[in-house]
């Protein structure tokens, strides 16, 4: 989990917590192919095996940009099945993102552009700074949101409000992004990882099984029928009965006393 990457610096907060970081401050933290292909790599890591990670928060280098979207100076000049190749890493990271098991929760320090919007829209939930920008410029490029954008944005924003931002590629700020649903909350610059590492400390603090079963039965119950979802919510819900961890919840509450979650 901890191997060495080009683009993304990966620390622990503690023992609970990791931090991500894009880092290609040079081109606004821009995804190229290799980018791609590290989160890939690490998030199915992650996925696999958590190894005590219990929260993540993701952030970008730097204070102008959080991500900027694909790199398009390493797509001039692709041929038609180079970009398709290329598209395919880009939809994999995604689904990798998406998919994951721990709660993601977004620093969003500066502009998420295009497939930066697009990974914005596919964490659990983000705080942003008071100057963070975003936009869905797909459009004023020849082409559409490909990496979940017409999905995840209109599923935390609405479907008539997501067709404006997605058909005018048009600029929003952090104030809109709060007010439309998009942001949870906006704080200034230097406020911005604290309040995203206190939020991630409370999360890992819970119970990691209930916290994962919640995360899925969320996630999964927005796509189906209110009576589905429910089914699958106690289905969730029963996969947290036989574990250390209730037993550990209902005997801290009755000791008065912090718990111990073990995750088991």
């Amino acid at each position: 989990m901890h191997g060495i990457y080009e683009t993304l610096l990966v620390k622990r907060h503690n023992s609970h917590v990791l931090c991500i970081t894009l880092n290609r401050p040079e081109v606004a933290n821009a995804f190229n192919t290799e980018m791609a292909h590290e989160i890939i790599n690490l998030f199915e890591q992650l996925a696999l095996a958590p190894k005590d990670i219990r929260a993540i928060v993701l952030t970008g280098s730097g204070t102008r940009a959080f991500c900027a979207g694909g790199d398009l100076k390493e797509r001039k000049g692709m041929t038609d099945q180079a970009w398709q190749a290329q598209h395919l890493v880009y939809e994999r990271m995604v689904r990798a993102v998406i998919g994951c098991p721990i709660p993601i929760i977004g620093a969003i320090n500066g502009a998420a552009y295009g497939g930066g919007c697009e990974l914005v829209a596919a964490l659990d939930f983000i705080y942003v700074s008071e100057t963070a920008r975003f936009a869905q410029t797909e459009v004023t490029l020849g082409i559409i949101p490909g990496a979940g954008g017409t999905q995840t944005l209109t599923r935390a924003i609405g479907e008539r409000r997501a067709k404006e931002l997605i058909l005018s590629g048009k600029v929003f700020s952090a104030k809109e992004a709060f007010d439309w649903g998009l942001a949870n909350a906006v704080y200034p610059q230097n406020d911005l990882m604290i309040k995203a590492l206190e939020i991630a400390e409370k999360i890992a603090a819970n119970a990691p099984i209930a916290v994962k079963q919640a995360k899925q039965a969320i996630h999964k119950g927005l796509q189906m029928s209110l009576m589905d979802g429910l089914s699958f919510e106690i289905e969730a819900y029963n996969r947290t009965v036989p574990t250390h961890d209730r037993k550990e919840g209902i005997a801290s509450f009755n000791e008065k006393r912090p718990p111990s979650f073990k995750g088991s």
